[in-house]
């Protein structure tokens, strides 16, 4: 199957059109492909290449997130999504993006018209790429000065929030929800019991692979953001459920991702899909709609209410600036009882 590229694909699919309605598109033989080349029957897809000056500023784009940022390649196509309306609308000259003429003006034009018919979620990220994006075309030489500044800042306080932690009562629901008599339940306990015990993040999860688990130093390595790699304690509770998996629930395979889907194709579970067994273990376990962030702050909220200070929640959940743990504070009902005041009992009139 060596010649199995994208013209006999395609030659496949039009004479299975002819007598067949199903399987005839290249997402409906996604599976059986993926399956091919990682048993090493086929060879691996063919790099897409870019088509026009909209495509080819975009790959050199993704280059940069990639190579120079190191950004995950799931944030740096993130990064792609939002950016591309502003990419689209700038003006072609002699099929290259006339990117020299990029000025201010041109930026807050996008920016005023484009933004407010977002999301805020969206409007925030899409003036997070669009700066990343400027950043990049004044290092390449692309512009002349450097345009991010013409961004303005999003209005939106980050403490602002407060963090919607799980109450211990409906932590043991999520969990009991999980059958462990089942390979399935057993692999769903497990990725569960990651993510609210070691407050893991769902890329970390995913990414987790059988050399991560040191069973002699009772460690656990893990790859974060930026490249990142910390090893972190192994509590007993963890272990034994990642051991039950493992034995009883793992499916048998060369793949060396620990968490697997539990039908063929055999792979690694994607982001989504780990968010989506505490979806469901949700629920069965009648808690409504809840995802697997949420299990990252209960982590973080049930270790400050231990008594841990905001420094050490701040190592458990490794994160780069102390201001973004600060959020966990409101959360923190030990000490904020300290700080109310006594109900006034008597006065008097003024």
């Amino acid at each position: 199957m060596a010649d199995l590229n994208g013209s006999v694909l395609e030659q496949f699919l039009a004479d299975r059109r002819v007598d067949h309605t199903n399987l005839s598109s290249l997402q409906a033989l996604a599976p059986t492909l993926e399956y091919l080349r990682r048993t090493g029957q086929a060879p691996p897809p063919e790099p897409p290449v870019p088509v026009g000056p909209v495509e080819e500023a975009l790959a050199r784009f993704e280059e940069y997130l990639l190579v120079q940022r190191s950004i995950s390649a799931a944030v740096a196509q993130a990064y792609l999504r939002w950016v591309r309306p502003f990419v689209a609308q700038l003006p072609v000259v002699q099929d290259e993006l006339a990117l020299v003429r990029l000025d201010a003006a041109q930026v807050s034009r996008f920016v005023t018209g484009h933004l407010p018919g977002l999301s805020r979620k969206n409007a925030q990220m899409t003036a997070t790429s669009l700066r990343s994006f400027l950043r990049f075309a004044h290092v390449e030489g692309l512009v002349g000065v450097d345009l991010a500044p013409a961004v303005p800042p999003f209005a939106f306080r980050r403490q602002s929030g407060l963090p919607e932690p799980l109450t211990a009562q409906q932590v043991h629901a999520l969990t009991d929800a999980c059958d462990p008599c089942t390979a399935v339940g057993r692999r769903d306990l497990a990725v569960i019991t990651c993510l609210v015990r070691l407050g893991l993040r769902c890329g970390e999860v995913a990414d987790m692979v059988l050399e991560d688990l040191d069973w002699t130093g009772g460690t656990i390595t893990v790859h974060g953001k930026g490249g990142r790699i910390d090893v972190m304690p192994l509590p007993v509770d963890v272990g034994q459920v990642l051991v039950a998996y493992l034995r009883q629930g793992r499916p048998s395979t060369t793949e060396r991702v620990v968490f697997l889907t539990a039908v063929a194709p055999i792979r690694a579970l994607s982001r989504s899909g780990l968010s989506c067994i505490v979806a469901r273990a949700a629920r069965r376990a009648g808690l409504g709609t809840i995802h697997a962030h949420r299990l990252r702050h209960t982590a973080a909220s049930a270790t400050l209410n231990a008594g841990a200070t905001l420094e050490q929640v701040s190592h458990l959940l490794r994160h780069v600036s102390p201001a973004t743990t600060a959020v966990y504070a409101k959360t923190d009902l030990a000490r904020l009882s300290t700080l109310t005041r006594p109900w006034p009992t008597s006065g008097s009139r003024s």
